[in-house]
């Protein structure tokens, strides 16, 4: 008699053949609850995450800035960098709501280095768990000096374990057409800006905020880290990002009212932030205070569509290479997109609170 076929012992192996290696991460609940937020930290985020929908209503008249490094990478020169910008958004906060960017996760155009949380030493060894610890952690420390925080959300897991610590985030331009961020967008507690496409069109940011406020259902993971079918409200509180494209820059008048024009085509929010950085300054962080300057003559002019603006800002201007060995790194120093430094950050946020005084308040 012939034996039966064991097809289910079948050596040939299939799946995984391109896995190297696959580390079980911490169950998000499990890492939450070992860095958990305090009573005064979840009341700061909820406070917050108010004031923010409020101002994309129209009902608060500052102006929302979201300012800070392109990516943290030194704890040390990003704490430095914090009590300077908790000093001047104390200062500041009746014309401005200052919002630092505390950006974990950098999308790359082919390879790079992709950020604390992907890896967080710096070296390749791409320690995930480590880098999910440390971004918790340093996320409550920003929370407890009363600063509000924003973040770019690229990985759809990511948010299971920090999004309790965020305030306003952000979909990149290469994500914004992405339907899987699209779907996450509609679940977030917070609110998020979608920004235009790198081309420069504004299409698939509209859309994008457009999906994002409806109701949703897609894949996900539960907080004990189980896989799941989670179903949304969508979310409420979206904004239009212009950053420019390589077609130029968008910034200009004419472009804000294509921006206001497309939104309320599409019945979206309207609300507007102008990113300073990126193709609408050139790539080059010097003149992010002149695109600034623009848009503030803008707001002067009655432009009430402009809710928002973006600059990235560090201790020490410009950008270094990397990588490079560890202790040749320079201090407050950013190793992704070029930043201005925190002396010319302050001139601009100062200049930036007198326009919205005289343009809004008086």
């Amino acid at each position: 008699m012939q034996a039966p076929h064991l097809w289910f012992f079948s050596v040939d192996k299939v799946t995984n053949l391109r896995i190297t290696n696959s580390e079980a991460l911490p169950a998000p609940i499990e890492l939450c609850e070992s860095i958990p937020r305090t009573p005064e930290q979840n009341s700061f985020v909820r406070q917050s995450r108010e004031d923010l929908h409020r101002l994309i209503k129209g009902e608060d008249r500052r102006l929302l800035a979201v300012v800070g490094p392109c990516s943290i990478h030194d704890l040390a020169s990003c704490r430095e960098y914090a009590d300077h910008f908790a000093k001047l958004a104390g200062e500041l906060k009746d014309r401005l709501l200052l919002v630092m960017r505390v950006y974990f996760e950098k999308p790359r155009t082919t390879v790079g280095w992709k950020g604390l949380i992907m890896d967080p030493k710096l070296n390749g060894t791409c320690d995930i768990p480590e880098g999910l610890r440390i971004a918790r952690q340093f996320l409550g420390e920003v929370l407890d000096m009363g600063i509000p925080t924003a973040t770019e959300l690229l990985d759809p897991i990511t948010p299971q374990y920090i999004a309790d610590s965020l305030c306003w985030s952000a979909i990149g331009a290469r994500t914004s057409e992405s339907q899987t961020h699209r779907q996450m967008a509609s679940g977030l507690s917070m609110p998020v800006g979608f920004k235009n496409a790198t081309a420069g069109d504004l299409k698939a940011a509209v859309n994008g905020i457009i999906a994002a406020t409806k109701s949703q259902t897609f894949l996900g993971i539960t907080e004990d880290g189980r896989a799941s079918a989670v179903t949304t409200g969508g979310n409420p509180d979206c904004q239009l990002i212009l950053r420019g494209g390589t077609n130029g820059p968008n910034y200009q008048a004419e472009h804000v009212q294509a921006a206001e024009d497309a939104l309320r085509s599409a019945n979206a929010p309207v609300s507007i932030m102008v990113d300073c950085s990126h193709a609408n300054s050139e790539k080059d962080p010097s003149r992010q205070p002149i695109v600034l300057d623009h848009v503030l003559a803008q707001v002067k002019n009655g432009a009430d569509s402009i809710h928002a603006v973006m600059v990235e800002s560090h201790l020490n201007g410009g950008a270094q290479a990397f990588p490079r060995p560890l202790d040749e790194l320079e201090y407050g120093v950013s190793i992704t997109d070029g930043c201005i430094d925190w002396s010319s950050t302050e001139a601009c946020l100062r200049r930036a609170a007198d326009v919205i005084d005289k343009a809004r308040f008086s």
